[in-house]
């Protein structure tokens, strides 16, 4: 997987839960156009476990043949134990071009580094697909430790881990059994270009589906060593999340940047349609995102 911004995709639905295909396309494009590395579908941003099951293999369908083999395509198959997450996996037969499959740990009770090392190897192998780690400790309230990860590289599926954990990849980074062909991928967004100039420059997010022409500046930045171009395309990035953030529904706030990008539907969680989102907050988004050049 080449260096560079992989964007995890929001995933637009309709009233009813159903998928946006036209949308989702659309997003997709977009992305491509500004020079993504790579897709993550249906992870924290795209809702994969907030959606239907019925509509779950059509985004990943949807999405792979949107992509078209041009950047590799990550799907999220996140569950809380190794047989549902397995039955995800299963409901991605026969669909072509998903060059691999992410999950975190199990987010419903604690587990161990013990409990974490078995339920990916076991994924690993059920499936015979290469096989991402999603740390995402803020949510599944415990994190994958690097002696675990360590372990878990020696299963040759195991390709890579996602992970905003600066200490985890620094440990990383740095041991000599990391295998070649094992992705490292940074999360947390506040410290792309410090983490950039650091050598992890794989760095995954959702705000880049809202503002993919700002990320490709900030990246074409970052490649040219020219770091305060690149800071300042990333603190623009921040300040609509903090935007988001506080208008006091971060989904609702997305979706209307995705709206302006001309990709219809809802990206939230279905609970979230009834969130009466004002006027005033979709002006300071939209005056936002002119002044990035998004639209």
């Amino acid at each position: 997987m080449n260096k560079g911004f992989y964007t995890a995709l929001g995933t637009p639905i309709d009233k009813d839960g159903n998928l946006c295909a036209e949308s989702m396309a659309r997003q997709i494009e977009l992305q491509i156009e500004a020079g993504a590395s790579g897709l993550l579908v249906m992870g924290s941003m795209g809702n994969m476990t907030y959606l239907k099951n019925s509509e779950y293999p059509k985004v990943a369908k949807v999405a792979a043949e949107a992509a078209k083999g041009r950047v590799p395509v990550l799907v999220g198959v996140t569950d809380v134990s190794i047989s549902r997450v397995m039955d995800r996996v299963a409901a991605l037969e026969g669909i072509d071009g998903i060059d691999g499959i992410v999950s975190t740990v199990p987010y419903y009770s604690v587990v161990s580094q013990d409990n974490i090392y078995d339920f990916y190897n076991e994924i690993a192998n059920r499936s015979g697909r290469a096989t991402y780690l999603y740390d995402l400790a803020v949510v599944t309230k415990t994190a994958t430790a690097p002696n675990t990860v360590k372990r878990l590289w020696k299963n040759p599926l195991i390709k890579g881990i996602k992970s905003g954990n600066m200490v985890t990849h620094r440990v990383l980074m740095r041991a000599e059994d990391r295998p070649a062909d094992f992705d490292m991928m940074f999360s947390n967004i506040d410290e792309f270009d410090i983490a950039y100039k650091y050598g992890i420059d794989k760095n995954l997010d959702g705000m880049f589906s809202a503002t993919p022409k700002t990320a490709q500046r900030m990246y074409k930045a970052l490649e040219a060593g020219d770091m305060a171009t690149a800071a300042m395309e990333l603190d623009s990035i921040l300040a609509l999340r903090d935007l988001y953030i506080s208008t006091g529904c971060l989904m609702a706030a997305f979706t209307h940047s995705m709206n302006l990008l001309g990709c219809e539907g809802f990206f939230g969680r279905d609970y979230e349609l009834f969130y009466q989102f004002s006027d005033e907050n979709k002006e300071k988004i939209a005056a936002a995102m002119k002044a990035m050049g998004e639209i």
